[in-house]
């Protein structure tokens, strides 16, 4: 699909945002409805923002079922196209039209299945999504989740080196990003994810802090504050300080947070949210767990389908650059 952009027709703004438009069209010989995301490039820019450079980067690089596919890009009329297959809907979409915005346990399964192959293909080759979320996870009618919006991913090294502790939406950010850490692996990913599993089945976000600080306080409240006996070195990050509040793990809020999920459920988000990044489950090792016996993709109920349907610039083109 390398025609050029007037090999596209029936475009229809579906969103638009910080770095661009996107638009729902139809690749005219094929019939293969896209979605369309536009960045102008006026003469007086500075170029193409780094987060598309980056995403484009990513995304030509990673082939997997679970990932968002980036067909193509496209130049013309100091305008640059990307051009990504269409999903109309995201996570937050069926979470927000499903009964009480909780998914079935064998949905949160399913989807929390997909989501750790996808996260271990990007592990393994060494990227850091660094943004999770449900608005950049599409949902297909038949069950199948993608991971999209690679715009903050990066590649890493070993040794790690400092990188931005601006990442990640505030209430899926990991403890040691929220105290100010340079230095992080995949285990950022993995906080994340167990944050969405959580929220998926309880049917509302696990720590839904209005600022940092209060964000770092919603955690702590349910899972203690943490201490160089379950945290090594925890007091030499740059915004750790010793006046903060000491709770104690509260396993009754945790429950609570859990809900729906069962023990094996609630055992696998609590191994992706140990306070510790290097004691938390990876990608590969939590695919093992017995939370996922008799595993199988499940497709979207048709009452869900049809509730309260929007589209989004997430979810149509793999990106939400809002």
């Amino acid at each position: 699909m390398t025609e050029g952009i007037t090999k596209f027709d029936s475009l229809t703004k579906i969103g638009e945002g910080t770095y661009g438009t996107v638009y729902r069209a139809v690749h005219k010989k094929t019939g293969l409805a896209v979605a369309l995301k536009k960045i102008s490039l006026s003469k007086d820019s500075e170029g193409v923002p780094s987060t598309c450079i980056r995403e484009i980067t990513l995304l030509k690089d990673l082939d997997h079922n679970n990932i968002v596919k980036l067909y193509d890009v496209i130049y013309a009329d100091l305008s640059l196209y990307l051009v990504f297959e269409f999903i109309d809907r995201d996570l937050k979409d069926l979470l927000d039209s499903a009964p009480n915005k909780q998914l079935s346990l064998a949905h949160v399964q399913s989807f929390t299945h997909q989501l750790l192959q996808a996260l271990a293909y990007c592990h393994t080759r060494r990227v850091i999504h660094r943004d999770l979320k449900p608005q950049n996870m599409l949902v297909k009618k038949n069950g199948i989740i993608k991971l999209a919006d690679f715009g903050l991913a990066r590649n890493f090294g070993i040794p790690s080196r400092p990188y931005t502790h601006e990442v990640v939406t505030l209430w899926y950010r990991s403890p040691e990003i929220l105290l100010g850490a340079r230095c992080y692996t995949t285990s950022l990913d993995i906080w994340s994810l167990g944050c969405i599993i959580a929220e998926m089945a309880s049917g509302a976000p696990y720590f839904a802090g209005d600022s940092e600080i209060d964000q770092i306080f919603k955690i702590f409240r349910i899972l203690g504050t943490p201490n160089s006996r379950v945290w090594p070195d925890v007091e030499r990050l740059p915004d750790y300080k010793n006046e903060f509040p000491k709770w104690e793990y509260n396993a009754e809020a945790v429950k609570v947070g859990c809900k729906g999920l069962g023990d094996s459920g609630t055992d696998l988000v609590m191994q992706m949210l140990r306070y510790d990044p290097m004691s938390r489950v990876t990608s590969k090792e939590a695919l093992g767990h017995r939370f996922f016996r008799d595993i199988q993709v499940k497709p979207i109920p048709v009452d869900i389908q049809q509730n309260n349907r929007r589209e989004s610039s997430a979810a149509a083109a793999g990106a939400s650059f809002m």
